[in-house]
């Protein structure tokens, strides 16, 4: 199986401090420099949707959002493009994206070092309903690519994986895992590019 539309979401420390209002300019400025790897377009402002997308920088390649799906919020990224290349490809860009995105709204003085983030726990799903569907089938598929980029990541700590939604088809398939030990943004970039 091909991994392609991977999606990674990083979760926040304390998501009652996050000023999603204010990361509407911050997101404007980084089309306005295009300062990621992917073509940047618009945002949209989805606030008013209970655990929801919530605030969301549209770009060609793919979209980054700080949402709240799940009641879970944290920052996003959506590969709509396709990455050439095998799944721990797949899977390190799009880590090696959100990290990027990750970094610079920690960095981000108008949000006042709310954007923190709790550096254990990582969200993975497939926005690909028909390459991955949500069953055990694509688990048992898809776990030693799983295995062998957490072992990267996480340099060799101990992890838990959690499959949340498996038993709704309707659902994407997704992975949760959770580090024995606390990584920023930096240390994980660091883990993947070592």
């Amino acid at each position: 199986m091909q991994l392609q539309h991977v999606n990674v979401k990083l979760l926040v420390k304390s998501p009652e401090e996050v000023p999603l209002e204010s990361l509407i300019p911050v997101f404007h400025s980084w089309i306005q420099g295009q300062v990621l790897e992917e073509l940047l377009l618009d945002v949209a402002d989805y606030r008013h949707v209970p655990a929801g997308p919530g605030v969301v920088l549209i770009g060609h390649q793919a979209n980054y959002s700080v949402d709240d799906t799940d009641d879970r919020l944290g920052v996003r990224y959506n590969r709509k493009a396709e990455v050439d290349g095998g799944n721990q490809k797949a899977l390190r860009q799009a880590m090696r994206a959100n990290l990027i995105a990750c970094q610079r709204l920690e960095a981000e003085p108008s949000l006042e070092r709310k954007l923190q983030f709790n550096g254990q726990e990582i969200e993975f799903f497939v926005n690909d309903r028909l390459l991955a569907p949500n069953r055990d089938s694509t688990r048992e598929a898809l776990r030693s690519d799983f295995e062998t980029f957490f072992k990267k990541l996480f340099r060799g700590n101990e992890y838990t994986l959690a499959y949340p939604n498996s038993s709704e088809p309707r659902k994407l398939f997704g992975v949760s895992v959770k580090s024995s030990r606390t990584f920023t943004p930096a240390d994980l970039l660091a883990n993947l590019d070592g």
